[in-house]
């Protein structure tokens, strides 16, 4: 009976000892699941975003982890569907306890996933899913945006418009939310800073667009003074590609003009020439912080950190340092630690918003020029800087009233 119970107390002991190891191997780690377009249409624009996090995640590991423990970036191929980042998240939520996401392509796969964590009590994140509604009327505890969104992006475009003394605009967005929040808040935005400025055309076109002609004879017949789009990825190559030779010389005001994949694409630099950009994160932003970075990065890689990267790589050293600051990975601890957090990176001073977990971050402009440091082709040059006081939103007017 005594050989009986000790075997039954070694076997427990033993069970034991095998549960917490294998409790202390998974938290050696810290997760971070990864939704983006790796294939697909938009495959470019997801893979370059995750190559940020990737490289965040090795600058991490490499200044001795976060908390200690090595941060492990997870590839999710949401394919900008909802259901399909929905269903693969969660299966790494209930299988490997990941609870930790990102990502930056696709609003509407932002909403989905706002409301998964939310019901699964995780943390989601983006640095490129930039529709106002994700941190105002679908706001959520859940969802921190450390980067922009349509209502900063086009309020500053608007100001850069109008300090340019233009007066006949013409507008082309995708037709989902994204872009019809981009066209309303540059609109709002015009109308406060000059209510002479003419809006000569506003429309509207499928995602992931083919043919434009139709939508370039509409601009054309405008006769406006520039073009304000919010287009990415293939649907803003096509346009401005098929744009000059069906006869539009129009110089564009974008909010992607410094794709350098985009621009070489093009294969037709006049094409892009004088044209706008605002983006929270360029290359010829010369912080200390940026000069360093974009050094370090082409050392490493050989390329340039442009556009996506440094986007995706600075929100994550963000939010790792809301890990960082809660000393815990336990999610109700990160959220309170992000709450009101600054973050000095190499596109200057953000600052994480409790009210809606929208970042408040300056915008940076540049004209595309034909001769730069970084490439044989043309591209962004002279940032200059837009403070995040001048397109910011006041908490009350976001339509936020789900976080604090």
């Amino acid at each position: 009976m005594i050989q009986v119970r000790s075997l039954f107390f070694i076997i427990i002991i033993t069970v034991v000892l095998a549960v917490s190891a294998t409790c202390t191997q998974k938290e050696k780690t810290i997760k971070l699941g990864c939704t983006e377009p790796l294939s697909g249409t938009f495959k470019d624009i997801g893979e370059r975003y995750m190559e940020g996090v990737i490289y965040a995640a090795k600058v991490i590991n490499e200044n001795g982890g976060l908390l200690g423990k090595k941060v492990e970036v997870i590839p999710i191929d949401s394919e900008v569907k909802p259901d399909v980042a929905v269903r693969k998240s969660t299966k790494l939520i209930l299988k490997n306890d990941v609870k930790f996401f990102c990502g930056g392509t696709g609003s509407s796969v932002g909403g989905a996933m706002s409301v998964l964590m939310e019901q699964h009590n995780g943390l989601f994140f983006s640095y490129g899913m930039d529709a106002s509604s994700l941190t105002g009327q679908k706001c959520n505890r859940h969802f921190f945006r450390p980067s922009g969104n349509t209502d900063g992006r086009s309020f500053a475009l608007a100001q850069r418009i109008f300090d340019n003394g233009y007066k006949r605009i013409a507008g082309i967005a995708q037709d989902y939310s994204f872009g019809q929040e981009a066209m309303a808040a540059f609109k709002k935005k015009l109308k406060q800073l000059d209510p002479s400025i003419k809006m000569v055309a506003e429309i509207y076109h499928p995602l992931g667009n083919k043919d434009y002609a139709p939508y370039i004879s509409q601009l054309i017949s405008a006769k406006p003074d520039v073009v304000f789009t919010s287009n990415w990825g293939n649907d803003l190559a096509l346009l401005l590609k098929q744009g000059k030779p069906l006869g539009l010389d129009t110089k564009f005001a974008c909010y992607y003009a410094n794709d350098d994949v985009l621009i070489k694409g093009i294969a037709d630099d006049s094409a892009i020439i004088g044209s706008i950009g605002v983006e929270i994160y360029m290359l010829p932003i010369q912080t200390p912080q940026n000069i360093e970075f974009v050094e370090k990065f082409y050392k490493d890689k050989g390329y340039y950190p442009s556009w996506l990267r440094g986007k995706s790589y600075i929100s994550t050293m963000f939010w790792a340092e809301a890990v960082k600051k809660a000393g815990t990975t336990d999610i109700d601890a990160v959220i309170e630690a992000w709450e009101g957090l600054t973050y000095e990176g190499p596109a200057g001073k953000w600052y994480m918003r409790p009210c809606d977990h929208q970042a408040q971050v300056p915008y940076w402009a540049a004209e595309i020029v034909k001769d730069n440091k970084y490439y044989d082709h043309a591209y962004v040059e002279k940032a200059t800087l837009i403070p995040a006081e001048v397109v910011e939103v006041p908490c009350e007017e976001t339509g936020c009233t789900l976080i604090k």
